[in-house]
C-alpha cells in the first residue's frame, strides 16, 4: 500500500498529470444555460420555438389510434388458447414474438420488465392481454397529457404556475361535456375552484408552482377528465370536486355566507359556515393566518378553507389547520394553545346549555392520542403520524366535532346492527 501511494504521488506531481488535467478542463462542456431575461425577447422566442419543436417531436413518437388498433389485432392473433369463460391471455414466447413484429414505437412495451410487472401468478406463466393493452393506453395517455401540460410551462422548467394551470383548465372546459351547461360568466369562478385544489394539495408550502410530474401522479387529472363521460353517474358527479355540481355548490355556499353581498367574507359571515358551530377563537385565528383584504376573505381564500375543512384527515389539511392552532408560530402547540382553543369550546357549550367539560381531562386525552416525542408539545409531524390529527382538530375548533368525540361510544353502539337505541 505504501509503495502504491509513493508512485501515485510521483505520477500526480509529474507534468504529464498536469497537462492531462488542463486538457480535461478545456473540454468540459457548458452545463448551465441561464434563462433569458424578460427584456431579451429574441432569446425568449428562440427558446419557445425550440421547446415547441421538441414537444411536437415527442408527440409524433407516441402511438396513434391506428397503431393502437394494429397492436390490439396482433395481441388477439397471438393470444394463448384459453378455456371457456376465461379472458384472453398471452405467454412470454408469443409476447416476445409480437415485440419483434411491431414498429419502433411499440417495441419499448415488449420487454421482460413490463411482462413481469403485469404477471399476476397465472399457473401457465401468462399475462392478461387486456391488462397489457390498458397499460399501454395508460402510458400513452400520460405522455400525451404531459406534453399538453408542458405547452403551458412558460419557463420550460417542468413547473406550472397558477396562471399557467388556469389557462390549461380554461381551454379544457369546451372539451368536457359535463361542463357544457356552465354559463360563460361562471367560467372564471370554475377555473379558480379547480386550480385551488391542485395548489392546496400539491403546493402546501405555497411556492406558487407545481411540478408537472406531481400533477400527473396525484390523480386529480383523472377526476377532471372523468367529466368527458356524458353519462357520468350522479353519485360520481356529486363526489367529484371538478364537476359543475360541486363547483356551483361551493360557490353557492360562498354567496349565502356573504350577507352584505360585497364579494368578501367577514369573520361574522364565515362563522356561519357549515352548522355554525366553529368557535370564535378558531375563526379569529383563520383571519390572522390567512391572506385577507381589509380584514375580509376573498373567494380564493375561502376555497382553501373549504378544502381544509372537508378533508381534515389529509396531511395538507392538517398542515393548514396546524398553522392556525400554533398561535405563536413556534412550530408546535402546547398546553397553552390547547387551553386557548378549548376555552372557546367551553363558552359554546354554555351558550347551548351544556355542562362544560374539564380541560385537564381533554388535555390528557389529546396527548394520549397523539403520543408526541416531547411530552410537553405537539409538532405537525406528531399530529400527522398519530393518525388522529383530524380528531384532535375537531375537538379544538368545532362544537359538533367535540360533541361527536365525547359521545363516540354511544354513536358506535347505536350504529351496531341489531341494537335499538330508541327508549
Amino acid at each position: 500500500m505504501e509503495l502504491f501511494l509513493e508512485y501515485f504521488q510521483k505520477w500526480r506531481s509529474s507534468s504529464k498529470w498536469i497537462d492531462m488535467k488542463n486538457e480535461q478542463f478545456r473540454v468540459i462542456p457548458k452545463f448551465y444555460q441561464k434563462l433569458p431575461s424578460e427584456g431579451d425577447i429574441l432569446r425568449q422566442k428562440l427558446r419557445e420555438e425550440a421547446r415547441a419543436i421538441f414537444l411536437q417531436k415527442k408527440s409524433r413518437d407516441l402511438l396513434d389510434n391506428e397503431e393502437l388498433q394494429n397492436l390490439w389485432q396482433l395481441l388477439d392473433k397471438f393470444h394463448s388458447p384459453r378455456p371457456l369463460d376465461e379472458e384472453q391471455m398471452i405467454d412470454y414466447k408469443n409476447f416476445s414474438e409480437i415485440g419483434q413484429q411491431v414498429n419502433e414505437k411499440c417495441r419499448s412495451f415488449f420487454t421482460a420488465t413490463v411482462f413481469g410487472k403485469l404477471y399476476l401468478g397465472d399457473p401457465y406463466g401468462r399475462i392478461s392481454i387486456m391488462h397489457f393493452f390498458n397499460y399501454v393506453m395508460r402510458k400513452v395517455w400520460l405522455a400525451q397529457t404531459r406534453i399538453g401540460l408542458s405547452l403551458y410551462d412558460v419557463t420550460g422548467q417542468g413547473y406550472l404556475r397558477e396562471t399557467d394551470l388556469e389557462n390549461y383548465i380554461l381551454e379544457l372546459i369546451p372539451t368536457l361535456p359535463q361542463l357544457r351547461e356552465l354559463e360563460k360568466s361562471f367560467h372564471s369562478f370554475y377555473v379558480c375552484t379547480a386550480v385551488r385544489k391542485f395548489f392546496f394539495f400539491l403546493d402546501p408550502k405555497r411556492t406558487g408552482k407545481i411540478k408537472i410530474q406531481h400533477i400527473l401522479a396525484c390523480g386529480f387529472l383523472d377526476d377532471l377528465l372523468e367529466l368527458r363521460d356524458e353519462e357520468l353517474p350522479k353519485e360520481n358527479e356529486e363526489m367529484n370536486w371538478f364537476s359543475a355540481t360541486c363547483a356551483l355548490r361551493v360557490y353557492g355556499q360562498y354567496l349565502n355566507l356573504d350577507l352584505d353581498q360585497n364579494g368578501m367574507l367577514s369573520k361574522k359571515e364565515l362563522s356561519r359556515y357549515g352548522t355554525a358551530t366553529l368557535t370564535e377563537a378558531f375563526i379569529d385565528r383563520v383571519f390572522q393566518e390567512c391572506l385577507t383584504y381589509e380584514g375580509e376573505m376573498d373567494y380564493k381564500g375561502y376555497l382553501d378553507f373549504v378544502l381544509a375543512m372537508e378533508n381534515r384527515s389529509k396531511s395538507q389539511s392538517i398542515q393548514y389547520l396546524f398553522r392556525i392552532l400554533d398561535t405563536e408560530g413556534k412550530a408546535f402547540i402546547n398546553v397553552m394553545d390547547l387551553k386557548y382553543f378549548f376555552r372557546s369550546i367551553q363558552r359554546k357549550m354554555q351558550e347551548h346549555g351544556q355542562e362544560p367539560v374539564n380541560f385537564h381531562d381533554i388535555q390528557n386525552e389529546i396527548f394520549d392520542m397523539v403520543k408526541p416525542n416531547d411530552p410537553f408539545k405537539i409538532t405537525l409531524q406528531d399530529l400527522i403520524n398519530s393518525g388522529h390529527g383530524d380528531t384532535v382538530i375537531n375537538i379544538l375548533i368545532d362544537l359538533n366535532g367535540f360533541w361527536t368525540y365525547e359521545n363516540r361510544e354511544v354513536l358506535i353502539a347505536s350504529d351496531e346492527p341489531g341494537l335499538d337505541s330508541s327508549p
